[in-house]
């Protein structure tokens, strides 16, 4: 389940983006009961960008940003209580993290979702069952 954290330069303190990241996937896994899971834990994945104050804008204007995203199956953040909580627990995590300067409404959280059957790992497609039945048995 692939993360990508972007931010701009100075959203955070150099060396704080490699916390972020592993408390904003720790957070996940434990959102969906999965903390310590010995099949999904491995397939959290992802990328850090940290790009200049030119390279990112809200509203049309250059300004400072942090992005969240997750790509995961359409099982996950199915439910209303799990979407609420990681996208607060996200979020804090950033701001906390900027040392309360970075402002929360200049970070967002968002999940996408992919096709039942299109989830590639080892070079094979698995369907929403499939993964399900990974994880259950792990």
């Amino acid at each position: 389940m692939p993360l990508t954290l972007t931010l701009t330069e100075g959203v955070l303190p150099k060396g704080q983006e490699k916390i972020a990241f592993s408390r904003l996937s720790d957070a996940m896994l434990r959102w969906h009961g999965l903390a310590g899971n010995k099949a999904m834990t491995p397939n959290i994945v992802g990328s850090i960008h940290v790009l200049p104050t030119e390279h990112t804008y809200s509203g049309s204007k250059e300004a400072s940003v942090a992005f969240v995203e997750w790509k995961v199956p359409s099982f996950a953040f199915a439910s209303r209580e799990v979407q609420v909580g990681y996208i607060e627990e996200a979020t804090n995590i950033i701001h906390e993290l900027s040392g309360a300067q970075h402002p929360k409404e200049r970070i967002w959280v968002n999940v996408v979702h992919a096709v039942d059957g299109a989830w590639g790992i080892a070079g094979m497609a698995l369907t929403n069952a499939q993964l399900g039945e990974g994880a259950a048995s792990a």
